[in-house]
C-alpha cells in the first residue's frame, strides 16, 4: 500500500516515518508540499520537524501550502491521515480537528519518554489497541500544549474525538503526567469521521524495541488495513 509522507521545508522526521511504515508492511513515498493531487495514495502521514522554522506559529505557514488541498481531499474521502508533532500542529492549523497547540506551560522545549493512554480505539491508527492501553512513546516539542475552549472541548468528548491522554505508567491521568500543560492531559485528537488523527508524541520513534519501545508500530499497521 502506497502511503504519502508529506515533506515541508524544515521537516526532519520523514525518514523515520518512512522506516516505520516499511516495518509495518507499507510502501512510503515522499511527497513535497507543492503537490496537490494525492489521489493515488491510500493514506498519508504528516511527519514532525520545524516546518518553515516554526515562524509565526508552529504549522501556520505549512497549513497554507498547496499539499493541504490534497490532504483535505483524503480526509474528506475517508482515507487515513496521521499528523505527528509538527504534523499535528499543521493539521490543526488547517482545521482538520478542533483546538490548537501552543507553547508548553514551562516555555521550554521538552524531549523525553512519556506514557499515553488510548481513549478511542475506533480510528485506523488505534484499532490494534484496546481502550485504556498505556503506550510508552517519546515527545519532542516546544509548542505541544493542546488547548480549546470549553464548548469545543465538550463537543469533542460527545463526538469521541479525544484519542490519547498523557498518563503515568499505570494509566492514571494525573497533573504530574502532563508534560506540557495540555487541557485534560490531551495528547492526541481526531476529526469527526475518526480517520484523521493528530498527536504530539512520536510513534515512529517507538516502532522497534531497540529504540526503547515498539508501542507505536501498531499505529502504522492499523492505517495499512483501513
Amino acid at each position: 500500500m502506497d502511503i504519502a509522507v508529506v515533506k515541508f521545508l524544515g521537516t526532519n522526521c520523514d525518514k523515520d516515518v518512512c522506516h516505520a511504515i516499511k516495518l509495518a508492511g507499507g510502501n512510503p513515498k515522499l511527497v513535497w508540499f507543492s503537490e496537490t493531487d494525492l489521489s493515488k495514495f491510500k493514506g498519508a502521514v504528516i511527519p514532525g520537524g520545524f516546518s518553515y522554522g516554526d515562524y509565526l506559529r508552529a504549522g501556520a505557514i505549512s497549513s497554507k501550502t498547496p499539499v493541504i488541498k490534497g490532504l483535505k481531499k483524503m480526509v474528506d474521502d475517508g482515507k487515513p491521515v496521521l499528523g505527528i508533532c509538527n504534523g499535528a500542529q499543521i493539521g490543526l492549523e488547517a482545521g482538520f480537528s478542533y483546538g490548537t497547540l501552543t507553547n508548553n506551560i514551562n516555555a521550554r522545549f521538552i524531549c523525553k519518554w512519556v506514557y499515553i493512554r488510548v481513549e478511542n480505539n475506533n480510528t485506523p491508527f488505534t484499532k490494534y489497541y484496546k481502550k485504556g492501553d498505556v503506550l510508552k512513546i517519546p515527545i519532542a516539542h516546544a509548542e505541544g500544549r493542546f488547548y480549546t475552549d470549553e464548548d469545543s472541548l465538550q463537543k469533542m468528548y460527545k463526538k469521541n474525538m479525544i484519542v490519547f491522554k498523557y498518563c503515568d505508567e499505570n494509566g492514571e491521568i494525573t497533573e504530574g503526567a502532563n508534560p506540557n500543560g495540555s487541557v485534560d492531559n490531551i495528547a492526541g485528537v481526531c476529526n469527526e469521521m475518526k480517520n484523521c488523527v493528530l498527536l504530539m508524541p512520536h510513534p515512529e520513534r517507538a516502532s522497534e524495541k531497540i529504540l526503547g519501545s515498539d508501542d507505536g508500530l501498531n499505529m502504522f499497521k492499523g492505517m495499512l488495513i483501513s
